[in-house]
């Protein structure tokens, strides 16, 4: 298995130390430098592992043979366009299974019309995951509200969602199935 995980985490800034130490349960520098490089073997366990810790998908941590990689050209910020140092690639955004997408068809809040939010579903005991970031919820006879989550009680309990745009009031869920959390935004240009 080929991995991305030394340009994954240059991208992020992480030196190994700092990865090692964001491990659950914390490993040493040299072990994450012995599995980025491949001189040792990088098991599904490690894989989840330093996803964790690098707060990335395990599949963005995956080169596959028919995905190819996107070579990264240059660094932007407020000065403008940089050569990199190293080489470096993006991996392209890769559909799982517990994904549900919701297809933006009028500017609102942060998203622009003909946005893809990319959602990943979480069950009442994971709700805690999404606080203060956007989520999607069933409610009854097929309707749902998107909004920031801003105050859960614990388990499924009652949520507090502040819905996008200006002058929304809170409102308040009991007892979803299941939210979906924001997780990616495929913007066309």
């Amino acid at each position: 298995m080929i991995t991305a995980i030394r340009e994954v985490r240059r991208a992020k800034g992480l030196t190994l130390e700092e990865v090692a130490a964001r491990c659950v349960p914390p490993t040493t520098a040299q072990t994450i430098g012995r599995l980025e490089t491949g001189t040792r073997t990088v098991s599904v366990a490690w894989l989840n592992r330093i996803a964790a810790a690098l707060e990335v998908d395990a599949a963005d941590l995956v080169r596959l043979p028919d995905r190819p990689d996107i070579a990264v050209a240059a660094s932007l910020d407020a000065a403008g366009a940089h050569p990199l140092r190293r080489p470096a690639t993006v991996a392209p955004p890769v559909a799982e299974a517990d994904l549900v997408a919701i297809t933006v068809s009028g500017g609102i809040g942060d998203y622009r019309a003909g946005d893809q939010i990319w959602c990943r579903r979480l069950a009442p005991d994971a709700f805690g995951q999404a606080l203060n970031r956007d989520v999607l919820i069933p409610r009854p006879a097929g309707r749902f509200l998107f909004g920031r989550l801003i105050a859960h009680e614990g388990g499924g309990g009652r949520l507090n969602i502040l819905p996008l745009g200006p002058g929304a009031r809170q409102q308040v869920v009991a007892d979803p199935p299941w939210i979906a959390c924001a997780v990616r935004l495929i913007r066309q240009l």
